[in-house]
């Protein structure tokens, strides 16, 4: 399926500093950090050589930093504004071929959805996989792979502001210069107008319930486990329902 001489790492973009969520990506599901939550996940995947946590160099960063260090995980401070480029520099602080993007507002992120974008980017010549490139998966879900060397191109390529805050924009909005292939939900999996990823405070109401309702039960549930409770229990829905997403042009 992927070749073994390629070192693939999972990139985490993490920082306290949030208009509508301060802190976000560590308040507690069910009594343990999101981003903990996050790491354990991504830990789980059978293609992931290495996972490095991008946060900033701001000093409110730093319980971050704390975290990661309890947890055993690598990080790297960056920018805050250039998210692309803390993103490519924490990439090559770990010497990695190919970058797996995950932003640290989806704690809720499936290792088997990790996986299957990671087999998809190796069927073919591609220079970005995706499950978001057009949205039908819920929100919270998404899982982008690319090239290092694809994401240093771009760095060379772009200075706009929405390229730079957003890392892989600029790949997936120029189709006809990178080669990019797109994973769509099918079933129940097709909900593309629910949200599982922490923006508000009522994200956060509806994850930690969804942790709570399935953490005792299984450590490693899956997206499909997610999807089967919020359809037995529509109540859990109505929690976040209300939230409106910003797209990407709103930063």
């Amino acid at each position: 399926m992927y070749k073994q001489n390629e070192k693939i790492t999972a990139t985490v973009e993490a920082r306290m500093a949030s208009s509508r969520l301060p802190g976000k990506v560590i308040l507690p599901l069910s009594g343990k950090p999101a981003l903990e939550i996050l790491v354990e996940r991504i830990r789980r995947s059978r293609y992931i050589d290495d996972i490095v946590v991008a946060t900033t160099v701001n000093e409110m960063d730093d319980p971050i930093i704390e975290l990661c260090k309890n947890i055993k995980c690598k990080y790297f401070r960056g920018s805050e504004n250039d998210v692309l480029k803390r993103v490519l520099e924490a990439a090559r602080l770990v010497g990695t071929d190919i970058v797996v993007e995950i932003t640290g507002d989806c704690p809720l992120i499936d290792h088997r959805h990790i996986d299957r974008v990671i087999e998809l980017f190796y069927s073919g010549s591609y220079d970005y996989a995706s499950n978001a490139i057009e949205r039908s998966f819920p929100v919270g879900f998404d899982v982008e792979v690319f090239p290092l060397k694809v994401l240093e191109k771009v760095d060379k390529i772009t200075n706009d502001p929405i390229d730079r805050v957003h890392v892989s924009y600029y790949i997936y909005s120029h189709p006809e210069e990178f080669r990019l292939v797109n994973w769509k939900a099918e079933g129940d999996m097709f909900w593309p107008e629910l949200g599982i990823t922490l923006d508000e405070k009522e994200d956060y109401e509806l994850i930690n319930r969804i942790c709570e309702e399935l953490l005792p039960k299984d450590g490693d549930f899956s997206a499909e486990k997610i999807i089967t409770l919020l359809k037995n229990k529509p109540e859990l829905v109505e929690i976040n329902k209300k939230v409106r997403r910003k797209n990407v042009l709103e930063g």
